[in-house]
């Protein structure tokens, strides 16, 4: 698999929200430490996810960052995406990587070892472990696994582990104490005042 950036930002979509303005403030400052992940509202229509993915993919590219779709892995073939991520509700991650292909960044979503263990046999390159923290940017979550719960995943096995849920720069030593090898954020992001500021905190956080 490619070299994965530590810093994932997932797009927010949720109304009053600008996905794109967020981008455009952290990819100067993080540039191929940033992984973009597309993720847009289950009501939202394939062409709304296709135009977001397509100017992601655009804005990234100069920078070296990778794009990677979450769930709706033709919009992260049409739009030429590094791959995508799958989530329990989604494709199985066999069948994912069959559709996207060996070479695609391919993550899969997981919160104990056993799941862990079964969807890097099945493909999957990296994982996102989580909700570490309780968070409100998704609906329906489980309760919080915290760090002990990244370090049960880790301990599993041998790809990385992107920590999720909650996570803001003063939580990130924490997460990589407990073998976490990146941070994904959504609010400590698209909820900053200063986003560009917010992302070098986050990476200084990931990085020392």
């Amino acid at each position: 698999m490619p070299s994965l950036g530590r810093l994932h930002l997932i797009t927010d979509t949720r109304p009053g929200r600008d996905p794109l303005a967020v981008l455009r403030a952290a990819l100067p400052v993080a540039r191929a430490e940033l992984v973009v992940q597309v993720r847009v509202a289950d009501d939202a229509t394939d062409r709304e996810a296709y135009e977001l993915a397509r100017r992601v993919v655009e804005a990234c590219r100069p920078y070296g960052a990778r794009c990677l779709v979450n769930d709706r892995l033709h919009v992260a073939l049409a739009v030429g995406a590094a791959g995508g991520h799958v989530g329990a509700d989604d494709l199985p991650v066999a069948a994912a990587r069959r559709v996207l292909g060996v070479d695609a960044v391919l993550g899969a979503t997981a919160r104990e070892p056993v799941t862990a263990r079964a969807a890097v046999a099945a493909g999957a390159g990296y994982l996102g472990v989580g909700p570490c923290h309780a968070t409100t940017t998704k609906p329906g979550l489980p309760a919080p696994i915290g760090p002990d719960g990244v370090r049960a995943v880790t301990g599993a096995v041998t790809v990385p582990v992107i920590a999720i849920g909650g996570v803001t720069a003063a939580s990130v030593p924490a997460l990589r104490a407990a073998g976490a090898y990146g941070v994904a954020v959504v609010g400590a992001l698209s909820s900053a005042a200063d986003p560009a500021r917010a992302t070098a905190e986050l990476l200084g956080a990931l990085t020392c």
